[in-house]
């Protein structure tokens, strides 16, 4: 796991966060897709750092690759991944 990241069972139901924080890299990359830009989400979350937003894309682009590589696809209901 990169080292900004944390995934931890009691913070954010074990969600992948940024390190010492409770911003889901979900919640980042989600309102990256939207269009929020890494500028907003400074702004909006002023104890992040470029450096933080950088590493969730990386950690979303990284697990994505080896989802697919895996086979597993994503139920649209239940937002698991499962075969």
């Amino acid at each position: 796991m990169h080292e900004r990241i944390a995934s931890d069972p009691s913070i954010m139901m074990g969600k992948p966060v940024i390190r010492h924080t409770r911003v889901t890299v979900e919640l980042i990359l989600g309102k990256l897709r939207r269009g929020v830009t890494a500028e907003q989400l400074l702004e909006d979350y002023p104890h992040l750092t470029i450096d933080d937003i950088l590493a969730a894309q990386s950690y979303g682009q990284v697990n994505s690759l080896h989802r697919a590589d895996s086979g597993l696809i994503r139920d649209r209901k239940t937002r698991q991944w499962e075969k």
